[in-house]
């Protein structure tokens, strides 16, 4: 027959496997969750680098023109200027469509 002893300790193992088990479904949902944010994040970071990507842009235009106007060559630097804008804005519709 089985001790009292080797009951409580044969009870303990269960108990103990069981919490052990629950444990290990809960890590596994935690690190599932942790996975689909770490995703998320990773798009809004792609989203973040090309709406700065495409603020720049114009901003390097801008200062180029700048630069422009202050060397000298104003007409023809406004021209390619407005040219280049007219330019980057059909490729973005281009994009988009």
């Amino acid at each position: 027959m089985i001790d009292t002893i080797q009951l409580v300790l044969l009870l303990a193992i269960v108990i103990l496997a069981v919490f052990l088990l629950v444990l290990g479904i809960q890590v596994y949902f935690i690190l599932k969750d942790f996975r689909k944010t770490v995703g998320k994040l990773n798009r809004v970071l792609d989203n973040t680098e090309s709406i700065t990507s495409n603020i720049s842009k114009p901003i390097d235009n801008l200062s180029s023109l700048a630069a422009g106007f202050h060397g000298g060559g104003s007409i023809v630097t406004a021209i390619k200027f407005v040219r280049n804008l007219v330019s980057n804005d059909d490729e973005e519709k281009g994009k988009n469509a």
